[in-house]
């Protein structure tokens, strides 16, 4: 069975920020660009995350 320790799940949010802040930044100079950049780019991972997390999910619940 999964067993998660939320307290685990509470780094992933000022890293998805972090990343996501710096890519922007590395992409865009203004302030608005960045964030719009960031928010986009934080969702992005969390999709991809939450894809990858559902397959784990699955193969553990068949295994």
């Amino acid at each position: 069975m999964l067993s998660i320790a939320p307290s685990y799940l509470l780094y992933y949010v000022p890293l998805i920020i972090a990343i996501s802040l710096v890519f922007g930044g590395t992409r865009h100079e203004d302030t608005s660009l960045v964030l719009r950049h960031a928010f986009q780019t934080g969702r992005w991972i969390t999709g991809f995350m939450a894809i990858i997390f559902a397959v784990l999910c699955v193969l553990d619940w068949l295994a």
